[in-house]
């Protein structure tokens, strides 16, 4: 398995020293992922990974992994949230892409809104032959309140990363419920795990692609699978037809 969206690195509010990192790798590995995109925040108010200390950080890491033989592989990437200034970034160089190719990112909305200006910023950035890829959607509250928020969002080519923790419950029903109707609703197109420890931010990965074919069948889950790694690779993405979330005007979203 691939992991797109992880922590495992100590330079922000993932883990603080190499010996726990090595055991997030163990951990990984106990659970099937082969490969880790390492995900430092990139101006997130309190943390300003730039692009130079991440690739540092991750070499550092690989060679740990390495020396040790743990067959793992990370790659060094970054989750952008200030991102009024992304255009600017991009052309001076700041931003750590998923691939290498350099055709995609992942977007951290703020916790409660989406930003007003994120539709000019979305096509700006695919005109220039970029797909943001948003993170967790499932856990802002906007898009709590009415999940159809994202569906122009997906309409007009972004795609969206759903975390295995919320999709099997470690963060509430609410998020849990939500998360499978954006499922159902083609609303996301990939489960990572944002693992920042071992405890309450663990990679509940293979949990969640187990109840994703329970709930669905195993084509959904390769599916998921194949978009995770085609991002990874540089391919083009595709992907179904977005539809609304239904939601029961009498008994609400919950």
């Amino acid at each position: 398995m691939i992991d797109l969206h992880c922590h495992i690195h100590g330079i922000d509010d993932g883990v603080k020293t190499m010996n726990y990192s090595l055991a997030m790798a163990y951990a990984a590995v106990a659970e099937g992922i082969t490969h880790i995109l390492a995900m430092p925040h990139y101006k997130n108010v309190r943390w300003d990974n730039e692009k130079t200390d991440i690739l540092r950080d991750v070499e550092n890491h690989q060679n740990e992994l390495n020396d040790r033989d743990i067959p793992l592989i990370i790659f060094p990437r970054q989750e952008i949230r200030k991102i009024e200034e992304m255009m600017e970034d991009i052309q001076e160089n700041k931003i750590q892409f998923i691939d290498e190719l350099n055709q995609d990112f992942l977007i951290e909305f703020p916790t409660a809104t989406i930003p007003a200006f994120m539709d000019s910023l979305f096509f700006n950035i695919q005109t220039k032959g970029i797909t943001p890829v948003i993170v967790y959607p499932e856990r802002n509250r906007a898009i709590l309140n009415d999940p159809n928020k994202m569906l122009a969002l997906i309409e007009k080519g972004a795609l969206a990363q759903l975390t295995a923790g919320s999709y099997v419950g470690t963060f509430g029903k609410k998020n849990q419920k939500i998360s499978r109707q954006l499922i159902v609703a083609g609303l996301v197109h990939i489960i990572a795990s944002d693992a920042h420890n071992l405890q309450s931010r663990t990679f509940h990965l293979k949990e969640a692609y187990e109840k994703l074919e329970k709930e669905f069948d195993k084509k959904k889950v390769q599916q998921f699978k194949q978009t995770t790694k085609d991002l990874n690779n540089g391919e083009i993405i595709v992907t179904n037809p977005p539809k609304e979330v239904k939601v029961s005007k009498f008994l609400g979203l919950f």
